[in-house]
């Protein structure tokens, strides 16, 4: 037997396993870094978190990621270099937390890295019959795995669509396996760059399970942000849009593409919700001038009021009320008040944050990639049945050290 393969079995056999989850999503803010230790599989999945760390992108990391992120046209050999370079550079973002955690790289069995998205490209939105469903991150398995010396597992949103998904939202696999409970009608709500919720039914029956994309979340907020105040990443606390006034014309406008009215469930990214988008709802509704304050405001507005709809046409099909939901909370969205005060008036219903579940909302989604890359050797067993949007597959390429 090849003595990687013979290393992958003693992995997968081990009571529980050492698992470093990486997750950098559209916000291409850093690298999300969580250590995690995970016993079990499946529904009986065990985990604790040991360390966390955001590590942040450099302005230029930022750039040389924005020249060739969401866009229809690139420099093809910038897109090959930066595979190979983020690949690197994420390894080097590894070992320096070891470091800082004085852990050695032969403590840990894993690595689970989502890489970085670059294009997302559901049929929904490039809308071409002979092609179908597609998605692409950078940042290749196989230079983590050498640069670091740990077998590395990544690029789990392929098989996703190979299996007919749209290679997200993959959080729903691990918000079953951790978050499930019977008798609890619960929603997962993830409000990173794109929102996204999974729903997970007081039954605990996984072919019950449903999870989509609701459409923006952070995106456009921090985007016209930094446009406006080039000092700040985000509007903090929501301090600019709580003085600002939502303006009705806009919100109608860009609340009126034709993604909202497609099925559930759908996915989407950056590739429609950017900075186009916007201006042409302003111009649509001529509110090009209005002030920056408003505009985040509306911007704010917009995304609680899709999240609101998306959630409230899902619990349409239930048997359930809105009362009978508890919302947890995730991502940065999480901590915008604004954004939260608007959900809790469009949704009568009890809210709360992952970290009520002893697991943090800012770690939660580079976990959920360490729970997969743990599904990948030791799990893999769980039906969700046949419908659209969450296949039962396995997810994952490894990537050995040697």
């Amino acid at each position: 037997m090849n003595s990687n393969l013979e290393s992958l079995y003693k992995i997968a056999q081990k009571p529980s396993r050492t698992i470093i989850g990486l997750m950098s999503g559209t916000s291409l803010d850093g690298l999300d870094v969580a250590l995690c230790e995970i016993s079990g599989a499946g529904e009986y999945t065990e985990i604790k978190l040991i360390q966390f760390e955001t590590v942040d992108y450099s302005e230029n990391i930022k750039l040389d990621i924005k020249s060739i992120f969401a866009k229809d046209t690139i420099e093809f050999r910038k897109l090959v270099l930066l595979n190979e370079w983020i690949g690197t550079l994420h390894a080097e973002m590894i070992l320096k937390c070891l470091d800082k955690w004085k852990i050695t790289a032969d403590k840990v069995d894993l690595i689970a890295s989502h890489g970085q998205t670059v294009f997302h490209a559901p049929k929904i939105l490039h809308q071409q019959e002979k092609f179908p469903n597609g998605t692409l991150q950078i940042g290749d398995g196989d230079h983590i795995a050498v640069k670091t010396g740990i077998m590395t597992i990544s690029d789990f949103r392929q098989k996703h669509v190979a299996a007919g998904g749209e290679g997200a939202p993959l959080a729903v696999y691990g918000d079953y396996f951790l978050f499930s409970k019977k008798g609890e009608n619960r929603i997962m709500l993830n409000m990173g760059g794109i929102s996204n919720f999974t729903y997970l039914p007081a039954s605990n029956n996984p072919e019950e399970v449903f999870v989509t994309d609701t459409g923006t979340g952070n995106t456009l907020i921090d985007a016209f942000t930094k446009l406006n105040f080039p000092e700040k990443s985000y509007d903090k606390d929501a301090e600019i849009a709580k003085t600002g006034t939502v303006n009705a014309a806009l919100l109608e406008s860009l609340k009126s593409d034709s993604f909202f009215n497609k099925p559930y469930p759908k996915t989407t990214g950056p590739e429609l919700f950017n900075m186009e988008y916007v201006k042409k709802a302003q111009a649509l509704s001529s509110t090009q001038n209005i002030p920056v304050p408003d505009l985040l405001a509306t911007l704010t507005r917009f995304s609680a009021e899709t999240i609101a709809t998306a959630i409230k046409e899902t619990i349409k099909s239930t048997i359930y009320n809105i009362e009978d939901f508890i919302i947890y909370l995730s991502g940065g969205g999480a901590h915008n008040p604004l954004l939260i005060q608007w959900l809790k008036e469009l949704l009568t219903c009890n809210f709360a944050k992952t970290d009520d579940l002893g697991i943090s909302g800012d770690a939660k989604e580079a976990i959920l990639f360490a729970i997969l890359a743990n599904e990948t050797v030791s799990g893999g067993k769980s039906d969700f049945g046949k419908r659209k949007g969450i296949p039962s597959v396995s997810m994952g390429k490894i990537s050995f050290p040697n």
